[in-house]
């Protein structure tokens, strides 16, 4: 049975424009930039850079009636469409004789770091087989220079993919030949290896047969930092054991990390903001990258007040009109959300700036307030969404360093007065503390929680142990040191 129904719905759906704009807000500045670069590019319309005196002034804000705009320029528009345009091998010229020096700055292409490492095997004598091994292996070393892959999954890929039929001695044999290729280290396949390697290369002093011997015999104990057990094992003193966990700490654990040529990309953080003291008042700026001067193209308006003045319309004259007057409106809308792009990342920055004014003038961390996105989409009457996009990717500079704006954000817990405090002001706190620790006796996360309730702060063990991961510290344990 087929049964016709009219059923009621509110909905609410954003436009391609409002998403479009939700976009915009979340792109950083460097980000922004590259989009704008691109909208530029792709809609001729839109113009950078600031318009001319004598240039129109309403910016395209009267091109949707043409044909009752007053026509001041007799533009035809099947100029603009010929397809008889100049080659480009016309405009270029050749004017360099045999003659002339070439001074132009060639490029370094750079290597990485397993190409590093694959021209190192040339000083190698190997056989036409082993070569073909040794590339293949040197390919499994990662970023870190360690080879993660198990002898017998090495021999299985060399067969399926390869077609190289081999052993697990020839395999073991050429990975001592990779082993001792440089950085020290590089082609191992634990960090007990890696270091071992590095200890090998090494001059041969009393600490160092003593790191050895750690490696070979205690490396759960070295790592777990049991030195009495150590100390006891080894029949030697504190001292004695000092040295050689000193020779060990000297060694690097990631030694791909340590080539310098590994093509790592830097990033450069560019901030969104500025924030400064001036006479005890806090002033906000938007960094001028995110305010560009746009303007509607002075030439596609023209030639639409052209088509408006012909007498007599061909159809390729309506198709460009109409291709024009999209451009036109997508440009004239990009202006506008640009504008509204600058309006709502200070409104939401100036919010943020005046709720943390106290820790702004300051710098202390103690004196940051609690703040969750839903304050400030309070105070400024917008949807805590828009907060959250201008919060997670902005960068602020502020008198003390550049931050991500939503450091600035933390969760509330109450003292012993029944007052809300940051979490980010009991995490300094507990940072304080581990710093200061004596480093033989290391506080462990029982002790720790009650210094804080001795300072006012109630917070379980568990909370402590929670928020000493956030803050990348060890346990107690791994932090003990032989001073």
């Amino acid at each position: 049975m087929l049964k016709q129904n009219l059923q009621q719905k509110l909905q609410q759906k954003l436009s391609p424009q409002q998403i479009q704009l939700m976009k915009l807000i979340q792109l950083p500045t460097q980000a922004f930039e590259q989009k704008l670069s691109q909208e530029i590019e792709e809609n001729p319309a839109l113009e950078s850079g600031k318009e001319s005196v004598d240039e129109f002034q309403n910016n395209g804000e009267d091109y949707d009636d043409a044909g009752t705009e007053s026509i001041e320029t007799d533009i035809n528009i099947d100029d603009y469409l010929s397809d008889d345009e100049i080659p480009s091998y016309k405009l270029q010229s050749n004017n360099y004789s045999s003659d002339d020096e070439d001074n132009r700055v060639p490029y370094s292409g750079g290597i990485t770091f397993n190409q590093h490492l694959s021209n190192q095997l040339h000083t190698f004598s190997l056989d036409p087989q082993e070569e073909l091994i040794a590339e293949f292996m040197v390919g499994c070393i990662d970023d870190n220079g360690y080879i993660r892959r198990t002898i017998d999954d090495i021999i299985d890929d060399l067969a399926f993919s390869e077609n190289i039929y081999t052993t697990h001695e020839e395999v073991e044999k050429v990975l001592e030949v990779i082993q001792q290729l440089d950085p020290a280290g590089v082609g191992a396949r634990s960090l007990k290896e890696c270091l071992s390697l590095q200890l090998k290369r090494k001059e041969e002093t009393k600490d160092r047969k003593l790191a050895q011997n750690i490696l070979d015999n205690s490396f759960d104990q070295f790592v777990k930092k049991h030195y009495a057990k150590m100390a006891q094992k080894f029949n030697i003193s504190m001292e004695e054991l000092k040295g050689g966990i000193k020779e060990i700490e000297r060694l690097n654990p990631k030694p791909g990390g340590a080539y310098s040529g590994n093509q790592t990309i830097i990033e450069h953080i560019v901030p969104d903001f500025t924030i400064r003291i001036n006479e005890g008042n806090l002033e906000l700026s938007l960094n001028a990258r995110n305010a560009p001067d746009l303007h509607i193209s002075r030439e596609y308006d023209n030639m639409l007040k052209g088509y408006s003045e012909s007498k007599e319309k061909s159809k390729s004259q309506k198709d460009a009109v109409m291709f024009i007057k999209q451009k036109l409106d997508a440009a004239k809308w990009f202006i506008d959300a640009i504008k509204q792009r600058q309006q709502t990342l200070m409104i939401t920055m100036t919010a943020i700036m005046n709720y943390q004014k106290e820790f702004l003038l300051t710098g202390d961390e103690r004196k940051l307030r609690p703040m969750v996105l839903k304050d400030i989409a309070d105070q400024i009457n917008m949807d805590v969404s828009t907060v959250s996009r201008v919060a997670n990717s902005k960068y602020v500079d502020t008198p003390y360093g550049t931050k991500l704006v939503k450091e600035f954000f933390s969760e509330s817990m109450k003292n012993e007065q029944g007052e809300d405090i940051s979490t980010r002001e009991i995490k300094k706190i507990l940072q304080t503390e581990i710093d200061n620790e004596d480093k033989k006796k290391p506080l462990t996360d029982e002790k720790l929680s009650k210094l804080l309730k001795e300072s006012g702060y109630l917070i379980a063990r568990r909370t402590v142990a929670k928020y000493r991961e956030q803050l990348d510290i060890p346990v107690a344990r791994l932090r003990k040191k032989i001073l």
